[in-house]
This record gives structure tokens, sequence and C-alpha cells, in this order.
């Protein structure tokens, strides 16, 4: 396992919809890992692959406060998301120094390949949710401050240049 560099934005593989990944191989399992390691160096609480610059549609997620309980999707897509919202600040480490307040659906159903390649329906709650629903924005090349007003947005951007 290795702690692998985040690219910076505004690199276009961020903006860039990651391959799906087609078979559970010791590939797609090192990217798992390096996700895993990289996420709790930071800390945080999810990575998607493209994050480090690998392609494909591979996350990782793990809310808990000790950070014992990663979970690896691969292909993961939102089946159902609640009206409820839920308010979070959220972050990226390639966009350092900057944070946002998004609201997102406060529950969310996913279906994802497993690392035994089995496919898994899973519902996340809370920060959870919030992780998974991000992580899956970044292998869709979403980014969170995409969910902001268009004058939030730009004054984020702008703050976070000045931090270079």
């Amino acid at each position: 396992m290795t702690v692998r560099t985040c690219i910076p934005w505004p690199d276009k593989r961020l903006r860039t919809a990651a391959a799906p990944v087609t078979e559970i191989t010791d590939e797609v399992r090192q990217v798992w890992d390096d996700l895993i390691e990289t996420m709790y160096a930071m800390p945080g609480v999810g990575m998607g692959a493209n994050q480090i610059g690998v392609m494909l549609r591979v996350i990782v997620v793990d809310a808990t406060e000790d950070g014992t309980e990663a979970i690896r999707m691969a292909n993961p897509e939102i089946l159902h998301a609640s009206v409820q919202p839920h308010e979070h600040e959220e972050a990226s480490p390639n966009l350092v120094g900057v944070s946002a307040k998004i609201k997102r659906p406060r529950a969310v159903t996913v279906r994802y390949l497993d690392e035994h390649g089995a496919t898994v329906e899973k519902d996340f709650v809370g920060l959870w949710a919030t992780s998974v629903q991000h992580q899956i924005d970044h292998i869709n090349g979403k980014m969170y401050f995409d969910h902001l007003s268009k004058t939030k947005r730009d004054m984020l951007i702008k703050k976070a240049r000045k931090q270079r």
C-alpha cells in the first residue's frame, strides 16, 4: 500500500468521467489499497481513483471515527436518494485550503461491485451518504463546488488560487 499524490485542480482528469471496471483484478485491488492509505493520510472519509490520476470507477469510503471500516466500491451507482437534505462541510485534497457547506440527500442506496466482484446494494446515511455521493461525483468528473451557486463557486476558486 502506498500513499499517493493527489492531482491538483484544475487537472482535466478531475473533470473527466472515469472508465467502468470490467472485472476485479489485482490492479483494482492495489488502487483500492492505495486510495485507503491516501485517504487515511489526509485524513479524510473517502477518495475516488481519479483524484490520484487513475481513471477507473473505483472509490473508497470510511466515515468511522477510528478509520477501521473502509468500504471498497467499483462502479458505484446511486439507486435511490432520500428527499431529506443533509448539509456538511466538504473539501477535497485536489483543491487545498478551501471548503464549503454542501446540501445533499441525507441517505442513499448504492449498488456497486465489492472486492470479491459481488454486486452489493447498501444504504448509507449521514456522513457516510455524503462521502459516497462526493466520491461518485469525483469519478463522474464533478467537484463538490459544482453544487454551489456560480458566485459562491467563483469566490471559492479565487480563494484557493490565492493560497497556492
